[in-house]
């Protein structure tokens, strides 16, 4: 008897805030392949279905408020999605015999787990970033600390909890005192035959770069950590010395601004473009246009833009830090650069730009190493982790739509009162 699981994320296509939502849906569509009955949990707005099966994940939506852009503010609404979010999961688990609870990141963390007590089942908890490693440390103030606290009380209280790297198990393991055999290991997946360019590249390549001159790509949230402003401060020199030289900033966030003052003052403004958010079509078109895509990060759990280049045959340079080394393992897919450190990124661009022969062996080599990232060895690795934790019981018979369970059977929302999440 196959298991039935129910996901919990605060986005799923076509509401798309970054790559969570690519991810929870390509794991949840090829769990399905894999004989998994799944059931998605998210957010609704505008004019989208409350329930719809699509590639056969039943999809259920909670119509919610238009998201906050303050973060204080956001901190509130999150808590009410989840309210909203944990009644809705009632009245699903009145219809369906859910096997276990897979919630992703701090966002649906109390739905999530109150949910899996209902259910007297396994609560599984995919942790993809953490607020200590987004802010190098300094969780101490609201609203960092108070999200810190959902994260670490969420480790903690989880039945198994999933990473997308080694980097990142020890990483949550160090920050929220785990035993790392509670951790299991799952790397993010790719699937190339989604990163579909738009119809003329040399028309777009045109539009940014001449002929004669090399482009360079820089593809992620503008945030702080992400360290656009390291890859900023090494252009000039790179510049300087090399020529005709360009670069394209895909991307949108809280940093945005701040890079942009940089760019002026260090007089790269009429080197380059700041596209800000784009479509899918042509950000992946970007990788193809390219000569070279620089990744220098300061906390990257993953790296999932260095996968993206290296499936679309761009060459790439990447930060020696977290995940990234996972993804680039070593000098014969791409070249790493001491994390932090412009003069060491300059270096790396400089080298991958001057040696034709080394290019082409990373592109061919990278075409190889990407195959690893196979969204259906993915799913069969978290179909494990679910086997697991699955209780061994006979399934009850399926509730038609309506149907409810009797109150004597409904266990009460938490364990114990400090089972809710800190500052409930």
């Amino acid at each position: 008897m196959s298991a039935r699981a129910l996901t919990l994320s605060w986005e799923y296509p076509p509401i798309v805030e970054g790559g969570l939502a690519r991810h929870v849906r390509k794991l949840c569509e090829e769990l399905v392949v894999q004989g998994i009955d799944v059931h998605v949990l998210t957010r609704g707005e505008g004019s989208l279905a409350e329930e719809e099966v699509s590639r056969g994940v039943v999809v259920h939506r909670v119509p919610t408020p238009v998201r906050p852009t303050d973060l204080d503010e956001f901190v509130t609404w999150v808590e009410h999605m989840n309210a909203d979010m944990l009644a809705a999961g009632v009245e699903l688990g009145d219809r369906f015999d859910f096997d276990l609870v897979h919630s992703h990141d701090w966002l649906v963390a109390r739905a999530g787990h109150h949910l899996a007590n209902r259910y007297r089942r396994p609560w599984v908890t995919t942790i993809h970033a953490t607020e200590y490693g987004r802010h190098q440390g300094w969780v101490d103030k609201h609203p960092q600390s108070r999200i810190h606290g959902v994260e670490r009380w969420m480790a903690r209280r989880a039945d198994r909890v999933i990473t997308c790297s080694h980097y990142m198990r020890g990483h949550v393991a160090d920050v929220y005192g785990l035993d790392e055999t509670r951790i299991s290991v799952i790397p993010n997946g790719i699937d190339p035959s989604e990163l579909v360019p738009v119809d003329d590249l040399d028309t777009l390549r045109s539009h940014f770069a001449a002929p004669d001159e090399r482009l360079i790509v820089l593809v992620g949230r503008l945030v702080y950590e992400k360290g656009f402003q390291l890859a900023l401060e090494a252009l000039p020199g790179l510049i300087r010395r090399m020529g005709r030289l360009r670069f394209l900033v895909a991307g949108s966030g809280t940093h945005e601004d701040e890079l942009k003052r940089q760019a002026r003052r260090l007089g790269l403004m009429r080197h380059g473009t700041f596209l800000g958010w784009i479509g899918d079509d042509v950000l992946h078109s970007l990788y193809r246009i390219a000569d070279l895509c620089v990744v220098p990060s300061i906390y990257e759990p993953f790296g999932l833009v260095a996968l993206e280049a290296m499936v679309s045959g761009c060459p790439c340079i990447v930060a020696d830090t977290g995940g990234l080394r996972e993804v680039v393992p070593n000098e014969d897919v791409g070249l790493r650069f001491r994390s932090r450190d412009p003069r060491s990124l300059a270096a790396m661009v400089e080298r991958v730009l001057t040696d034709r022969e080394l290019r082409d062996r990373l592109v061919t080599e990278a075409s190889e190493h990407v195959l690893r990232f196979d969204w259906s060895d993915v799913a069969g690795r978290t179909g494990e982790v679910y086997r697991e934790l699955r209780p061994r019981r006979r399934r009850s018979p399926r509730r038609p739509a309506g149907g409810r369970r009797s109150e004597a059977r409904r266990p009460p929302l938490g364990r114990r009162e400090s089972s809710a999440p800190p500052g409930r």
